[in-house]
């Protein structure tokens, strides 16, 4: 008779991890920050996965909301000019500096959404810090 395949993890024998009351609650803490139970958490970092914080995803979404309102700002701009003269004391160089700021904001807002969101495909394989990792490539090693 063929022994049995298993079929996830949970078939497999588990690693205990001796800790303190600290270190337990700091763990704890961190898998919950990122949306995790503790044994996904552990597994992940285990193994050099980069880690999410829950809290990164909920910024995004704000800055998302904004940058949306910002978006409709620029167009109810765009669209007060369009019908008609717009109010005493607001010359076209101030019309036109307000939108540039707006679209600046939003490129702003895009380039440091996509900092948070953008996957990291590989995981860590040493100890070596990023600059460390940057020189390396700079200095053709």
């Amino acid at each position: 008779m063929k022994a049995k395949e298993p079929k996830n993890r949970k078939d497999y024998q588990p690693i205990k991890v001796y800790c303190f009351p600290n270190e337990r609650q700091t763990i704890e803490q961190q898998a919950r920050s990122t949306g995790l139970s503790k044994s996904s958490y552990l597994l992940r970092v285990g193994m050099g996965y980069p880690i999410r914080s829950i809290v990164d995803n909920h910024q995004v979404e704000e800055l998302v909301r904004i940058n949306g309102d910002l978006g409709r700002l620029g167009g109810l701009l765009k669209l007060w000019l369009s019908n008609g003269k717009p109010a005493p004391g607001i010359d076209a160089r101030t019309i036109r500096e307000t939108l540039k700021k707006i679209d600046r904001t939003q490129d702003q807002m895009l380039v440091l959404m996509q900092k948070v969101l953008r996957p990291q495909a590989d995981p860590l394989t040493s100890s070596r810090t990023s600059s460390d990792r940057s020189s390396q490539k700079d200095d053709g090693t």
